[in-house]
């Protein structure tokens, strides 16, 4: 990927591990935000939750993003509580693991090789029935909720987080016009919506997004592309930021080989 110039559209806070693979692999990354992570505008009803975790109310505790794990580290550590010992966690992805470790000492019982709420499902159906507490973001998909609850957990769903739209960073519509953008990252579906919110706000062609690889973390995040009738460019087996680069690098050298070949 020597000399690429890849777009990374994640959060602020967020952006530096994919950044700095892209450069390890000898692209340029170009910040623009599509997203902030940010709590709830009122905090009452997840703080009554998060006692009621703390007082040991839930056997499960069930977390899909790595931004679910950040609030809520916070939120305890505002309250003064800590998380029960005997509370098994199940996470989506490793990503959220080695958040949930890092930011809560807890190591998670659970973590589905599809990194994909439907997966999820699937390990923790053998525990059930059990007392479930579902850390989600404002607008997540309601499949993990029903599912739990339809394969009998006791289920209780808390907005975590709210996704609100990014600012600053690249001028991503010039450079677009421009054509010095040659792939654009997606890890969320929200970031493919407020990408495109942006762009329209610049005033860009969307037109402009299919001359570029569009690289999507995931099939959630492939689908939003999809429903923006746009194509995905790359798409990795495994749904992690490091699959997520290799997959590029697969991309750019296939295509520099099939012009070496002309």
């Amino acid at each position: 990927m020597q000399g690429k110039r890849i777009v990374v559209t994640r959060a602020w806070h967020q952006a530096k591990e994919l950044s700095s693979l892209l450069t390890q692999h000898g692209a340029e990354a170009l910040l623009y935000p599509c997203i902030a992570i940010v709590p709830p505008e009122d905090t009452r009803q997840l703080d009554r939750v998060l006692r009621e975790m703390a007082a040991g109310a839930f056997d499960w505790l069930v977390l899909t993003s790595a931004n679910a794990v950040t609030v809520l580290s916070q939120r305890l550590e505002t309250m003064g509580l800590l998380t029960p010992s005997g509370l098994a966690l199940a996470c989506v992805g490793p990503a959220t693991a080695e958040a949930a470790q890092r930011l809560l000492g807890m190591q998670a019982s659970v973590i589905p090789e599809e990194y994909v709420a439907e997966a999820l499902v699937e390990l923790i159906k053998p525990v059930l029935p059990a007392r479930v507490l579902l850390l989600q973001a404002e607008k997540a998909r309601p499949v993990l909720r029903e599912q739990l609850a339809a394969a009998g957990a006791t289920i209780t769903t808390q907005v975590t987080y709210r996704t609100v739209q990014g600012e600053g960073g690249v001028h991503l519509s010039t450079l677009l016009q421009e054509q010095q953008v040659d792939a654009i990252t997606f890890t969320s579906a929200s970031t493919v919506a407020n990408c495109v919110r942006r762009l329209q706000a610049e005033g860009a062609d969307l037109s402009l997004l299919t001359h570029v690889c569009l690289a999507c973390i995931g099939p959630v995040t492939a689908q939003a592309i999809q429903n923006m009738g746009l194509i995905v460019g790359v798409m990795p087996a495994e749904h992690t930021i490091e699959g997520l680069v290799a997959e590029l690098e697969t991309y750019f050298s296939e295509r520099k080989s099939a012009l070496c070949l002309r």
